[in-house]
């Protein structure tokens, strides 16, 4: 079978093949004229886009139904982060994965905003860089202004909240849950949003599973007036539990820092795991309806 030529699909313009949109009539010249003499006004081509357009002209209805992000692919889990007497702690794995498959292992999930915040994030990867764009944005026209002055980590939550509610509202939503960490007038600030807008404040927070894995050990353990490294141990092992349970994981992590001295993202790194508890060596055994 021989290919028919193509050009000027009416979707998306000329140079494309493939699909019926891509396969215009041929006309002869003396069509051609007799279009032009009729009001036509397409270019000097034998090739005539079968929508009626001119070339390049996007057709509506060739477009077909417009559809947004409806699932996520490519996601991150667990974004944890906590308070402590000299400033914010926050911390998640690296992993990009494929619906299970455990695909880009090295994603940094942690953005650092200016130098009082710290932005991180679960869900959709591609979301949040387009989050991370306009929060670049933001810090660029900040520094163009060189008034002195920078947003604070409450206004860059209070910002992405209304961001997060607005696509929600357009039925198009950026797929994340995010934490927003910083000094705030010298005090810690940490707060989450969801990807529908809902948002709230606390010493510490968690995205993902570990909302559920991690949080009763920081309520636990937790208090304002802990010193960093009861703060640092506290993190890696709600790390470590996330770890463990979490399919989605992987046993490598950065940790920001945000003081007064400002933000620091540190290297990757892994954590020492144990994997023969007794309960690990048969985990089904006493499960209802386990094989």
């Amino acid at each position: 079978m021989q290919a028919r030529e193509s050009s000027h699909a009416r979707a998306i313009g000329p140079g494309v093949t493939g699909g019926p949109l891509a396969h215009p009539e041929r006309v002869t010249q003396e069509e051609h004229l007799k279009y032009k003499l009729h009001g036509g006004h397409q270019p000097h081509s034998v090739l005539i886009p079968s929508s009626g357009n001119e070339g390049l002209v996007v057709d509506p209805v060739g477009l077909g139904h417009k559809s947004h992000t409806q699932y996520p692919y490519v996601t991150g889990t667990s974004v944890l982060g906590v308070t402590y007497k000299d400033g914010v702690l926050m911390a998640c794995d690296m992993l990009g994965a494929y619906g299970s498959t455990k695909r880009y292992k090295s994603m940094q999930r942690l953005t650092k905003v200016n130098d009082a915040c710290v932005v991180g994030a679960g869900g959709e990867l591609s979301d949040y860089q387009q989050i991370v764009k306009m929060l670049d944005e933001l810090a660029t026209e900040d520094f163009c202004m060189d008034d002195g002055h920078r947003m604070t980590p409450s206004e860059v939550f209070s910002y992405l909240t209304r961001v997060m509610y607005n696509r929600r509202n357009k039925f198009d939503p950026l797929w994340n849950s995010i934490v927003v960490g910083g000094l705030q007038r010298g005090k810690p600030f940490l707060g989450t949003v969801g990807m529908i807008g809902t948002n709230y404040t606390d010493d510490t927070v968690a995205t993902g599973f570990g909302n559920h894995l991690a949080r009763p050990l920081m309520r636990e353990r937790h208090s304002p007036d802990m010193d960093e490294k009861a703060a640092m141990e506290l993190l890696q092992d709600c790390l470590r539990v996330c770890y463990y349970r979490d399919k989605v994981s992987v046993n490598k992590f950065q940790i920001s820092k945000i003081t007064k001295d400002g933000v620091d993202i540190s290297e990757p790194f892994s954590l020492d795991t144990k994997w023969d508890y007794a309960l690990f060596k048969d985990p089904t055994a006493k499960a209802v309806g386990a094989w």
